[in-house]
Order: structure tokens, then sequence, then C-alpha cells
């Protein structure tokens, strides 16, 4: 049975008082519960006394700023996170995506906009958490070269080293894996793992680009994680 949005507690990290308790408001008139931060410092300090199942953290703050405390938080948490961003901080938003977090929404935003990217994380957290205590007798493991992904341990390893993955890289390296040699475009990908409408491509291409990066020896001349320009992206067979 899937969690209640009862039970499911968000923290909203925004300098902005307006903007911070407008998100509040609407987040608890969906039956979320809700914590409130004005920066970095005290949103980590809020993660040491609450359980939290989601963040949403803007990228400008005074004292910490968004980038500096998911880095922060990315150390010991694996829920969902989603920046907030204005136009002018695309650089920091791509930044933002390479150092954990999971979805960007950019300013201004509709409050239907936020709770579906909201709606969307937290359904897929859950079934990343649910997934990953399932006990097994058989290990569902795909082996590419010295690249292997265990489905029911949930772990990536690169030669026998296991490399730390994002609950979303880990997603779509699964759907690559699966399909040695078949090549996926950026919104074939973002359907599949997102299950919905493709409607924001550049996370997923940033997502790939971490991937590549924590897989791969030399990320300039891949041997597992291919582009075929103009088309997509496959994991090439061995």
């Amino acid at each position: 049975m899937e969690q209640s949005k009862q039970q499911y507690h968000v923290l909203v990290v925004e300098d902005d008082k307006e903007i911070r308790e407008g998100i509040a408001i609407f987040l608890r008139s969906q039956g979320y519960e809700v914590s409130l931060a004005a920066d970095g410092i005290e949103g980590l300090e809020i993660l040491e006394q609450t359980e939290i199942e989601l963040a949403i953290i803007d990228i400008m703050m005074p004292r910490m700023d968004g980038i500096t405390m998911t880095m922060k938080l990315r150390e010991k948490y694996e829920f969902p996170v989603i920046m907030l961003s204005a136009k002018s901080e695309e650089t920091d938003k791509v930044i933002g995506l390479n150092i954990g977090a999971d979805d960007y929404v950019t300013k201004p935003f509709t409050p239907l906009e936020l709770m579906a990217r909201v709606n969307s994380q937290l359904r897929r957290y859950t079934r990343f958490k649910s997934h990953a205590v399932v006990q097994t007798n058989t290990d569902r493991v795909y082996t590419i070269g010295g690249l292997e992904l265990n489905e029911d341990t949930v772990e990536v390893s690169v030669d026998g080293n296991l490399v730390k993955v994002t609950p979303m890289e880990f997603k779509i390296l699964c759907l690559l894996i699966k399909n040695p040699g078949r090549v996926f475009s950026a919104e074939e990908i973002y359907e599949r793992v997102w299950n919905e409408k493709a409607v924001n491509t550049e996370t997923v291409m940033v997502h790939l680009r971490n991937l590549r990066d924590k897989i791969e020896i030399n990320p300039k001349e891949p041997k597992y994680l291919k582009v075929v320009w103009g088309v997509g992206y496959k994991i090439e067979k061995q």
C-alpha cells in the first residue's frame, strides 16, 4: 500500500519568507507535514532532528546556499531533493543536479507544477525504498564487462569496487543495462524512468553525465555508457 501523504514530511529551505510560507500552505493543503528553514544551516539542523522524506531547496540563500546544503545532506541522506532556481542560475542548477539533486523548478513557478514534481518524486522514492528492503533468494544481477548492477541489493560496482549512485541514477542505469546495445532517446528514458510524459530532458542528460563520471575510468572515452549522436544513449555490449 502506498504511504499516505500525511506520513510524508517535506522540508522547505527558502530565504524569501513569502515564497517559503506560500509553498508550505500548498503542501499542507495536500496533506503533507512541513518544516521550514530560511537557509542551509537551519535546514541541516532540522534534518538532525526530524525524519524528512523530501526537501525543496532554493539555490541562492545567505549563510549557506542550496548547493552547499545539498552536498552536505547527500553525505547522509538519500531522500529526493528538488532545487528552486531563477533563470539566471542555469549553471548553478546543473551543478545542483550533478551533486545530488533529483529535479529542479525554475522561478516563477505555479503551485500545481511544484506539487506535481513533489508527488512524482515521492512516488519514486517510496518504490525505491520498498525495492531496497525486499529480500529474495536469487539476486537479479546484470553484468557488462566490469560493470555490475544488483537490483536486489540496489548496488552498482565497477571492477569490484562499489559506486555510490543516487536513486534516479540507479533507475536510469538499470533501464540501460537490462537492454545492452539498445539506444534510448532522452525522451524515452524520461518516460520510462519518471513514468510520465517527457517535459524536462535536460534533467536526464545531467544524470547521465553524472553516471558516466562515476562508472567510467575515462569519461571522455567511455567504455560502457555511450552516446549515439542525434539519437540517444546506450550501454555498450561487451
